[in-house]
């Protein structure tokens, strides 16, 4: 009994110990002291209790302070518990000091809560980033296509990070700025002589405003030719004027196809009536015997005439039927 009773209070000192060990980290108190970073016991406690990594507020203490730059421990757990990234916070600091930056732990702060990396930002403030443009296509009024490909290069503007504009925004305001320039040439052989102008008017366009960028030159890596959008459009609209003209002509043909087939048709109506009133007559000639308006001598000398007409028509071969005259 009295074995088991020592192992269990062994067991108990030595979670015991662990605890302490973990709720009270006296190596990094030890290690601060040393490094002139003035955090107490109390301060390290506080922080394993408000889930706060020691190790990270501690350690970034120790490296602004050896960077000459006056942080609090409130300070850094501040800006833990509010999601952001306090090493990198610490760095972005460190080396906007050495590059004589103005940079202040609250826009360092804001930087990084903003979702941009405050560090990355420091050093393209300090080293210009060179942004390559996609290529941009362009027509000038000779209807000749230039196809475009400009290097842009940028600094940070710190003061401008929160809520300003990103890289997207600025390679969309160049390119419009190279479609405008290259559309208001006169002729693309002046781009192509001079592809600086374009450089010029673009950068002379304030591009950089409301973005978390300075344009600080524009410069055209490559120009090259394209189709010739004008000669294309012209096809293009004599092809679509070559087909409403002959849309218009077969129109006028089928119409000229429906009077001609109308004028047939009246002429059939025409014959139609005469051959019905043609059936009148033999009901005429029965009708003049009867009332006695035409005599049995009348008749005969009506055959003859007609009869006779009929032989004059045939030997001058205009008759229905008749033979041609023999030579």
């Amino acid at each position: 009994m009295e074995n088991l009773a020592f192992i269990f209070v062994v067991f108990i000192c030595i979670i015991g110990f662990f605890l302490f060990t973990y709720f009270v980290p006296v190596g990094l108190w030890v290690t601060a002291i040393f490094s002139g970073v003035r955090v107490s016991i109390g301060q390290l406690i506080g922080m394993r209790l408000r889930k706060i990594p020691p190790s990270i507020i501690v350690n970034s203490l120790i490296t602004a302070t050896k960077a000459g730059i006056a942080l609090t421990p409130s300070d850094l757990e501040t800006h833990y518990l509010a999601g952001g990234n306090v090493p990198n916070v610490i760095r972005a600091l460190i080396s906007a000091d050495k590059a004589n930056i103005n940079l202040t732990f609250k826009q360092a702060t804001a930087i990084d809560l903003a979702g941009r990396d405050v560090f990355e930002a420091v050093q393209i403030s300090v080293n210009p980033k060179v942004i390559n443009t996609p290529k941009v296509a362009a027509v000038a009024a000779d209807g000749i296509q230039l196809i475009a490909i400009a290097r842009v290069t940028v600094r940070a503007s710190l003061a401008q990070l929160v809520g300003g504009a990103g890289e997207e925004t600025i390679l969309a305001r160049v390119g419009e700025g190279i479609v405008t320039s290259i559309g208001s040439a006169a002729s693309h052989k002046e781009v192509l002589a001079n592809p600086d102008k374009i450089s010029k008017l673009v950068l002379s366009r304030g591009l950089d405003a409301g973005t978390a960028f300075e344009i600080l030159s524009i410069d055209i890596a490559d120009v090259d030719v394209g189709a010739n959008i004008g000669a294309k459009l012209q096809t293009d609209q004599a092809a679509a004027d070559l087909r409403v003209a002959e849309a218009k002509a077969e129109e006028r043909r089928a119409m000229a196809v429906a009077v001609e087939q109308e004028m047939k048709a009246k002429a059939q109506e025409a014959r139609a009536k005469v051959i019905e009133a043609e059936a009148e007559i033999p009901k005429s000639i029965a009708q003049a015997f009867l009332s006695g308006n035409l005599g049995v001598m009348d008749y005969y000398k009506m055959q003859n005439v007609q009869a006779d007409t009929e032989m004059r028509n045939s030997i001058s071969g205009s008759g229905k039927g008749g033979s041609q005259p023999t030579k």
